[in-house]
């Protein structure tokens, strides 16, 4: 565990889907003010849910801050990020999240499943693999291999069915207007992301591909997996790229198989998390709003 040093910009968000505690966010303030110096407390604008941030400069410890701000707002409903340094003073430079349940409310492969008479199945599956009981690449070639001979079409008829989680088209263009990058990296599907992605201005991203033959799907990808590992190196990839350091750079996700990019990264969010998830993330968003994310540091 790594904690601010003295002279550090730290910032503390806060987010959740009712009002404020006004009893926490004094306890917050209190503690802060014994730590800080220039303390400043400001209500974020957003709407459909509350948002406030701290902000200021680091003047004494910060160990075992995880008792003092965490456990008592999440008793209380509220979600916490604490950051400091580059990116608690600037906020991210680039935004990374997943996209099943996460950018988006489904698992593409189970609409997938549910038109080939496998839903069930995939899904247990699919819950199995998030939660880290199953390695990744080997789940996802049992689950494509359920979708063996449906037609391509079908996908198209998916593409059209999936719902984006509130907030997740607001925060691509919060971080576009603050001069961030976004990117998606999907255990899903391109001939699925590909089309979403572009219509929301996203500016990368990777995910798996469906072999088709005779337009039918064949019932295996093509090329290395999306998994834990491709994900982390995506994210190292962009921001060496991009020339940010990944104290800069936030991750997103749900499951198992984010965990190696929520670990490089300057802030790892779970959102809505599987348990193994939400034990190892810096940050936890536990209702369904990913704009929540940008809230964290002000942004509305």
């Amino acid at each position: 565990m790594t904690y601010p040093n003295e002279g550090d910009t730290v910032r503390l968000g806060l987010v959740s889907p009712r009002p404020l505690s006004q009893a926490y966010v004094s306890h917050a303030q209190n503690y802060l003010a014994s730590r800080t110096t220039g303390l400043r407390f400001e209500e974020v604008p957003v709407e459909g849910f509350a948002a406030a941030t701290f902000f200021g400069t680091v003047t004494g410890s910060f160990e075992g801050w995880e008792d003092e701000l965490v456990s008592p707002a999440t008793a209380l409903l509220i979600d916490t990020a604490l950051t400091w340094g580059d990116l608690a003073e600037h906020g991210p430079a680039l935004i990374v999240t997943d996209v099943d349940s996460t950018f988006i409310r489904d698992e593409v492969i189970e609409l997938l499943a549910r038109r080939a008479g496998t839903e069930d199945e995939v899904a247990a599956v699919t819950d199995r693999a998030m939660r880290g009981e199953l390695d990744f690449g080997e789940s996802l070639r049992d689950r494509v291999a359920t979708l063996k001979d449906l037609p391509v079409t079908v996908i198209d008829d998916v593409a059209k069915d999936v719902v984006l989680t509130p907030g997740a088209d607001t925060l691509v263009e919060l971080a576009h207007a603050r001069g961030a990058t976004f990117g998606l990296v999907s255990g899903g599907f391109t001939k699925v992301l590909d089309p979403l992605a572009t219509k929301l201005k996203v500016d990368q991203w990777i995910a798996n591909e469906l072999e088709v033959e005779d337009g039918l799907l064949t019932g295996r990808t093509i090329g290395p997996v999306v998994d834990r590992e491709a994900k982390t190196a995506q994210v190292q990839e962009w921001a060496d790229r991009q020339g940010i350091p990944l104290s800069r750079v936030v991750c997103v996700g749900d499951g198992a198989n984010d965990l190696g990019m929520l670990g490089v990264a300057g802030l790892g969010i779970a959102f809505q998390a599987k348990p193994v998830v939400r034990e190892q993330a810096d940050a936890n968003i536990s209702f369904n709003r990913l704009d929540a994310v940008g809230a964290l540091f002000g942004w509305a």
